[in-house]
Formats: structure tokens, sequence, C-alpha cells
């Protein structure tokens, strides 16, 4: 931006190199893709996660069933959290020995983890694939949301961070330039620096 203010104020300046303008244009150029297509890229990005997040649960909520299973023994488990005064506000997982039966009507036991308390012979319920395999929860249409939101700004910051690396990549090239003609200069003039008007 400073090479921009910088433009505009010494635009008429005879001292004004062709490499200044270049950097100011080149700067100007950044802000206007960051203002205008970062907007874009983070709303592209955006719809696009959320459409196929919002797929992703629907098929989810399709495949997945929640079924009665009956614990048969149960083990429970301190928080993983080691810091005493947090771990008494972080509830106990219980490991249950359980028996269910799956949407096919087939008979399925094995180990779940759940927060909720139970007892040996209480129900309690449990997602499951079309075979009866313990599964997590489907995403709900607002976790989708969520994640597209997240999705979408992440790709308007990475096109943000694009844009200015790249304006920042071409400045550097700009003062390699920039160097190069001044040493070409003072080589050229150098050797007859202060001599101006002296007798040999």
């Amino acid at each position: 931006m400073r090479s921009i203010v910088g433009l505009w104020r010494w635009r008429g300046n005879p001292l004004c190199r062709r490499s200044d303008r270049r950097e100011a244009w080149l700067a100007l150029c950044a802000v206007v893709l960051i203002v205008v297509i970062t907007p874009a890229v983070g709303w592209l990005g955006t719809s696009a996660a959320h459409d196929a997040l919002l797929k992703n649960a629907k098929e989810q909520q399709r495949s997945r069933h929640q079924v009665w299973a009956t614990a048969e023994s149960v083990q429970t488990r301190a928080p993983l959290d080691t810091d005493p005064e947090t771990a008494a506000q972080s509830p106990e997982r219980h490991r249950v020995v359980a028996h269910w039966a799956a949407p096919d009507g087939s008979s399925h036991k094995s180990t779940v983890a759940t927060k909720h308390h139970v007892q040996p012979g209480d129900r309690f319920r449990v997602w499951t694939d079309a075979e009866g395999r313990v599964v997590k929860r489907p995403m709900s249409p607002g976790t989708a949301s969520s994640y597209a939101a997240l999705a979408g700004l992440a790709a308007a910051v990475g096109a943000a961070a694009a844009a200015e690396t790249g304006r920042r990549l071409t400045v550097q090239q700009l003062l390699r330039r920039r160097y190069a003609r001044w040493d070409e200069e003072w080589a050229r003039i150098g050797p007859d620096w202060g001599r101006t008007g002296s007798n040999y």
C-alpha cells in the first residue's frame, strides 16, 4: 500500500524510476486480487465443500442406523486428561461389552465406548452400518455447513497468501535487477568518480 501511495505522490517526479513504478503497480494488483479474488475463491470453496459434505452427510444418514444394544459387562476408565482440576470436569469413558441385532437381523457382539453410565443388562443406543458394524454418528447438515465454512475460509486465506507471496517474490526479482544495474553503473563511472575537472 505504501508503494501505491508513493506512486501517486511521485508519479511526475523525474527521480521516480521505472522499477519503482512497476513495484507500485504490482502492489496495486496484489491489493485488487486480495480484495476481489479472495472472497470469490472463499465463496467457491465453501460452495463446493458444502455440496460434497452435504452429499456425504446424506449418504451417512442413509447407510447408518441406530439400534438398541444390551450391555453384558462394563469397564470404567479415568478421563484422558492428567490435570486433576480439569479431569474432574471431563466425562468418564466406559468400555462396554454388548450385543445387538443389526438392521439385517444378524446378531453381533463387541466392545463399544460410551460416555453414558450403564450397568450390565442395561440397553443403550449405538450406531451401526448395514452389516451391523459399530460406526460413528452420521454427520449432521449443521456440521457439514460448519466444515464447509472452514474450508472456504482456508481457501480464501490460501488465495490471499498466494497473491502476497507472488508479489514478494516479484519484488525480490525487481530488487535483484535494480542492484545489478547499480553495479553496472558503478563499474562504468566508479573509476572516474571525483575526477571531473582534474588535470593529469
